[in-house]
């Protein structure tokens, strides 16, 4: 197989700690450009790495005849322009969840991929984590029964009333980077993909933290987006679902789900939401029986030895999906369809906190 040669535009942390060591890890991969605003930034991210070009421009970048996947790791706000620039070019394109702060122009921009028949990825890689994709096997294969009920807990110790000034664009709304659109889009799209959406939707969003203090600088910013999510919901057979995501835990955070059927049950659990460590998965059937871990099988690994982190092998299995989506036509990568999907999940839970209503989702 030719290599895919990747383009990064953005050199943030996420991308040094994140992608390059999922690219890396990858023999289908090969990194040849790399831009940011900050030319000496792009220059010292491609020294360090042995990426051959650091290069000026957007346009320069995705024009580049040695780059066939632009990767997308600016802002939300800047990923419009960006994307365009990459659809412009003929280029496949990848673009990190939020794929854009505005559903409208997400779906301008899922539009343009088609007419341009670009392939285009979008960062929800928590979905092609094997502990999810090995659970959603073990349902579709009835392990647990029929699904009686969902119990989701997000705890996050990010996003507290002071933060890094590193993560000043966590606080403006119309950046679309806050506690629901990054951890709700991510671990909600990772739910579903394993359990099907339900059928309708009540939500209560709080905002605890009405002032944000950046550390370095101590400056106060007036802060509007919710820092409590409670999600209710039901499914066509009846079951149900609760979600609570909360940021700014001082202790205790992490990750639990909780999938309860007629024959069994289901636990994934976590003592972080995003960093190096792995999930426990534990299940148990019948009645009165105790939990026990399970093991994901080996076929669940499409990945070379590594060791990397958590968080870091949800990105490189993503790759993996794409790798395998180019070279043998399969469907394995989230597209920017299911960024719009998305979308109206989040739109429909601001809707109903916003009205006191039940929503039902299409």
């Amino acid at each position: 197989m030719t290599k895919i040669r990747v383009g990064l535009i953005g050199v943030g942390n996420w991308a040094e700690y994140g992608h390059l060591p999922a690219l890396n890890l990858l023999p289908e991969y090969v990194l040849t450009a790399v831009h940011s605003r900050d030319i000496t930034k792009a220059n010292a991210l491609a020294q360090r790495h042995g990426i051959p070009h650091a290069l000026d421009s957007v346009e320069a970048l995705v024009r580049h005849p040695e780059v066939d996947l632009v990767v997308v790791l600016n802002t939300a706000p800047q990923h419009e322009a960006t994307v365009r620039a990459a659809i412009a070019a003929g280029k496949d394109v990848y673009c990190e969840w939020p794929l854009t702060p505005s559903k409208a122009v997400s779906q301008e921009l899922a539009a343009l991929a088609k007419q341009a028949s670009v392939r285009h990825i979008v960062g929800l890689q928590r979905r092609l984590n094997p502990d999810y994709r090995y659970v959603r096997d073990l349902l579709k294969d009835g392990y647990i029964g029929e699904l009686r009920s969902v119990r989701l807990h997000i705890s996050v110790e990010y996003f507290q009333r002071e933060r890094k000034a590193a993560l000043h664009f966590t606080i403006p709304p119309e950046n679309f980077s806050s506690l629901l659109s990054i951890y709700g889009g991510h671990y909600f799209d990772a739910l579903f993909t394993m359990l099907g959406h339900p059928e309708s939707i009540s939500a209560l969003a709080v905002n605890q933290f009405p002032e944000v203090t950046l550390i370095e600088t101590g400056e106060v910013l007036k802060h509007t987006t919710a820092d409590q999510v409670i999600v209710s919901g039901s499914y066509a057979n009846g079951a149900v679902l609760t979600a609570h995501i909360e940021a700014g835990k001082r202790n205790n955070y992490g990750m639990q789900l909780d999938i309860t059927g007629t024959k069994g049950d289901i636990k994934i659990w976590n003592t972080t939401s995003f960093g190096n460590a792995f999930n426990m998965i534990e299940a148990a059937q019948g009645d009165s029986q105790p939990m026990r871990m399970l093991k994901v099988p080996p076929r669940y690994n499409w990945l070379p030895e590594n060791d990397l982190g958590g968080s870091q092998l949800e990105l490189a299995y993503l790759y993996a999906a794409y790798a395998k989506d180019v070279s043998e036509g399969t469907q394995l990568a989230p597209t920017f369809t299911d960024a719009l999907r998305m979308h109206e999940l989040i739109d429909a839970i601001e809707v109903s906190n916003r009205d006191g209503a039940r929503v039902q989702l299409k």
